[in-house]
C-alpha cells in the first residue's frame, strides 16, 4: 500500500511518521504516543484488540484511542497511487469527536424463553440452550419425529391468540381448546395406541376433526386422568423475556415486519448463531434512544384529519402509530431499531435523527470533502454505508483488489459508514452537494426494507430535480444495490460511466455553511447556495422548477370560484404556511413554509385547494402571497364587517330553501352575531319559550 507521510501531514496539518509493523517491533513507538496524553488514531482496523489490549498493559497510557481503515477503503486499490487524498479525508474524520451521548432505552431479560414450533424442533432447540435459559415450549404439532419420552420442559399448547412486546417484555395469551392436559399427561402412549383414527400425535393432541368420539383414549386414560372431552377451553396469559420461533418454513411466525422486536428470533434449524445470540440475552441491556419527536412540528394531523402519513409507512419496525385524536404520531422506543427512515421521509423535522444528530453528521461529511479538495483530490464521490453488512462489502472489495480479483474502491470514492443508510437524506445529500461532492452514492444491501428503497428513492427524485432544474448536468444521486464485494465493484464501475459521459455539475463556490439541528433550515440552506451559485441564470422560464411527488417542497392552487375563504385550511396549516389577514378577508401563502403534507387539501370543505411541488427560486417563495380575497360583507343592520361576501351568499344559496330559514330567519344570516340575537329578542312575532303554556 503506497503511502506519502509527508503529503498527508501537509493535508492534515502535522508530522507524521510511517511505521510498517507498529502492532509487532514497533509496538513501543505505539506505547510512547499513547502515555502522551494527545488523542491517538491507529489507521489500521485489522489489529484493533491487540493495540487495545496493548493499550491496557502501558503503564501511564492516558491517551483516547481512535481507529480507521485506510487499507481496504483505499489503499488496497488499482487507485492506490492516487489514493492520498481520500487517505488524508479519512484519517482526519477519524480526529472528529464521538457523537454526545443520548438517553438510552433500557431492557432487562432474566431468560424466560418461550420456544414456538414443532415438538421435536422445539426439544432440539431447547436442548442447547436450557443451560443459561428457562425454556418453555409453546407445542404446534409433533414434527416429524414427535416428543421425546422423557419430558424436560415445561409444555403448553393449543391456540395462540397475541404475541406483543420486546425483550424482557413479550405478551403471550392462548387459548387451550385440548382434551388432553399436557401437565397431568405422563407420555405413556396409551393414548396414542388405543386411538382407532389415530388422531392423537406424537406431541399429545387429539385432532378433533379426525376424532370420532369413540372415547377410547380417555379409558385407557383413567389412571392420569389427563383427557376430558367435557374440559372448557381456557385462556392463559404469561410473561416471557425472549421468543424463538421455529415456525419461519410455514411462513406462520407472529412477526413479520422487516425489523422484528428485539428478543425475538426466528430459527430455521441450522443456523447456530441464532442460538449463540439467544443464549447471551440474559441480564440488563441499553441502546440509544435514536429520535427526537416535535409534536409541534408534525403534520400527521390536525381535527382528526389525517395529512402526513410518511413516517408510518415507511417504519419497517412498527414501532410509528398514528394518534389522529391528539393530533400526533406514538413512536415506541422499545421497537425502535434506529434505522431513521422516520426521520428521512419527514418532511418538517418533527422526527429527527438523534443518534449521530444531523448536525453532527454533517460536520463529518464537511470535514471528509474539505480535506480532500485541501489535498488536491477531484471528482469526490461520497459512498453512503452501513456499519455492518455495507462495511463488510467495502473491506471485501479491498481484499479483492488486493488480490489482483478487482479494481477497488476508486481514489475519489470517499466511503463513510453510517448506523443505516436509511438515516440521512435530501437535505444532507444535497449539502454534500454544495461541499462539493460530484456524486452522492447509497450502498443498499440485504439489510434495508423494501420500503426504504422506495423513500430513498423517491428523496433522490426530487433531490435530482432540483439539481437539474438549477443547471447542474449529469447525475448526483443513485442507490447501488449489492450482495456482495462483486456486485458493489459493478454499481461503481456503472457509476463511474455514467459520470465520465456526462459529468455532474458542482456549484461554482463550495458552500462552508454547516448542518443546523433543524432539517428545513438545512435544506434552506442548501437551497439558497445552490441555487445562488447555479449555472442556469435565474430568468422567468427558469424561475419555477416542477418537482415529483412527494415532495416537501412546493405551492398550491387555490380556486378561487369555489373557496369561500372558510379559513379552515389555515387553522388545518401545520407549519404556518397558510395565513389570514386580521384586517382583510384574504388567504395568504408562504411556500417557503409549505411541506406539502395536504391537510389543507383534505381539510378544505369546497375542495378547492391543489398540491403543486415545485420549487420557486424568485424571493417571492419567502415572502406572503395573497392566494385568494374577498369583498367583506357587512351587517344589514349594524354595518359591521362580519363574514365575505362570497361565503355569506353561499350560505344563503344552501339554506333558503330550508322550512326554518324562511322570511325573518333568513334575513338574520345576514346579521353579525350580536344583531342576530337583537332582532330575535325584539321581534314581537317571533316565538319564545318562555311564552309556550305548560302541558296540563
Amino acid at each position: 500500500m503506497p503511502l506519502q507521510p509527508q503529503k498527508l501531514g501537509q493535508a492534515l496539518g502535522e508530522s507524521l511518521t510511517l511505521h510498517t509493523t507498529l502492532c509487532r517491533k514497533e509496538a513501543g513507538a505505539f506505547q510512547k504516543a499513547i502515555q502522551s496524553g494527545q488523542e491517538v488514531v491507529v489507521a489500521c482496523t485489522q489489529e484493533k484488540q491487540l493495540f487495545s489490549e496493548l493499550a491496557s498493559q502501558t503503564e501511564g497510557a492516558i491517551s483516547p484511542i481512535k481507529f480507521v481503515n485506510i487499507r481496504e477503503a483505499g489503499g488496497w486499490s488499482r487507485d492506490a497511487k492516487n489514493a492520498s487524498p481520500k487517505l488524508a479525508a479519512l484519517l482526519a474524520a477519524a480526529h472528529l469527536p464521538e457523537p454526545d451521548p443520548v438517553p438510552v432505552v433500557p431492557f432487562k431479560s432474566e431468560g424466560r424463553l418461550l420456544i414456538i414450533g414443532a415438538l421435536d424442533a422445539a426439544e432440539k432447540a431447547a436442548a442447547l440452550v436450557s443451560d443459561v435459559l428457562q425454556v418453555v415450549i409453546f407445542a404446534q404439532g409433533p414434527g416429524d419425529a414427535g416428543g421425546a419420552q422423557t419430558r424436560q420442559y415445561p409444555i403448553v399448547s393449543g391456540q395462540l391468540q397475541k404475541l406483543s412486546g420486546w425483550l424482557g417484555a413479550f405478551d403471550v395469551t392462548w387459548t387451550d381448546n385440548n382434551p388432553i392436559n399436557l401437565d397431568l399427561c405422563t407420555r405413556c402412549n396409551a393414548c396414542v395406541e388405543a386411538c382407532p383414527e389415530n388422531a392423537i400425535g406424537l406431541d399429545y393432541q387429539i385432532d378433533l376433526n379426525a376424532c370420532q368420539s369413540h372415547r377410547a383414549c380417555v379409558k385407557v386414560c383413567q389412571s392420569a386422568g389427563a383427557i376430558d372431552f367435557n374440559r372448557t377451553a381456557a385462556e392463559f396469559s404469561e410473561k416471557f423475556d425472549l421468543i424463538l420461533d421455529l415456525r419461519t418454513r410455514t411462513g406462520a411466525a407472529t412477526f413479520l415486519q422487516h425489523a422484528p422486536p428485539q428478543g425475538y428470533f426466528k430459527w430455521d434449524g441450522k443456523d447456530l448463531g441464532t442460538l449463540l445470540k439467544l443464549r447471551d440475552m440474559v441480564g440488563e441491556f441499553e441502546k440509544p434512544k435514536f429520535f427526537v419527536y416535535k409534536q409541534k412540528l408534525c403534520a400527521h394531523s390536525r381535527n382528526e384529519t389525517v395529512g402526513c402519513n410518511a413516517c408510518v409507512d415507511i417504519c419497517s419496525a412498527e414501532a410509528i402509530a398514528s394518534d389522529k385524536s391528539r393530533q400526533q404520531i406514538k413512536v415506541n422506543p422499545n421497537l425502535c431499531v434506529g434505522c431513521g427512515a422516520c426521520t428521512t421521509v419527514c418532511p418538517t423535522g418533527a422526527l429527527t435523527y438523534a443518534y449521530p444528530k444531523a448536525q453532527e453528521q454533517g460536520l463529518k461529511i464537511k470535514t471528509l470533502l474539505s480535506t480532500y479538495h485541501a489535498a488536491g483530490g477531484q471528482d469526490a464521490v461520497l459512498l453512503l454505508h452501513s456499519q455492518e453488512a455495507g462495511q463488510k462489502c467495502v473491506e471485501e472489495l479491498g481484499r479483492a483488489a488486493q488480490l489482483k480479483l478487482a479494481h477497488g474502491l476508486p481514489a475519489h470514492v470517499i466511503p463513510m459508514s453510517l448506523w443505516h443508510t436509511a438515516s440521512l437524506g435530501m437535505e444532507v445529500w444535497l449539502t454534500a452537494i454544495a461541499y462539493g461532492a460530484k456524486q452522492v452514492l447509497v450502498l443498499s444491501t440485504h439489510e434495508e426494507a423494501p420500503q426504504y428503497l422506495d423513500g430513498l428513492e423517491a428523496q433522490m427524485a426530487v433531490a435530482q430535480s432540483l439539481l437539474n432544474g438549477l443547471g447542474y448536468a449529469g447525475i448526483h444521486f443513485q442507490v447501488l444495490q449489492a450482495k456482495n464485494a462483486m456486485d458493489l465493484e459493478s454499481g461503481l464501475q456503472a457509476s463511474q460511466l455514467t459520470m465520465s459521459h456526462n459529468k455532474p455539475g458542482t456549484p461554482k463556490a463550495l458552500a462552508k455553511f454547516a448542518v443546523a439541528p433543524e432539517k428545513r433550515s438545512t435544506l434552506e440552506l442548501a437551497l439558497d447556495h445552490l441555487s445562488e451559485h447555479a449555472p442556469t441564470v435565474l430568468t422567468v422560464d427558469s424561475s419555477v422548477i416542477a418537482l415529483p411527488k412527494p415532495s416537501p417542497l412546493g405551492g398550491l392552487k387555490v380556486n378561487a370560484e369555489k373557496c369561500t375563504l372558510c379559513l379552515s385550511c389555515v387553522s388545518a396549516c401545520p407549519s404556518s404556511a397558510l395565513q389570514d389577514n386580521p384586517d382583510l378577508p384574504q388567504l395568504r401563502f408562504i411556500e417557503k413554509n409549505c411541506v406539502q403534507c395536504g391537510l389543507c387539501a383534505t381539510t378544505c370543505p369546497e375542495d378547492a385547494i391543489e398540491l403543486v411541488p415545485r420549487f420557486l427560486r424568485t424571493p417571492e417563495r419567502k415572502q406572503a402571497q395573497v392566494l385568494n380575497q374577498s369583498q367583506p360583507y357587512a351587517c344589514v343592520r349594524c354595518a359591521k364587517p362580519f363574514g365575505t361576501l362570497k361565503a355569506i351568499e353561499a350560505m344563503l344559496g344552501k339554506l333558503a330553501g330550508h322550512s326554518m330559514f324562511q322570511g325573518a330567519a333568513l334575513e338574520r344570516l345576514k346579521m353579525c352575531s350580536d344583531c342576530r340575537v337583537i332582532d330575535m329578542y325584539s321581534n314581537a312575532d317571533e316565538a319564545k319559550i318562555a311564552n309556550i303554556p305548560p302541558k296540563l
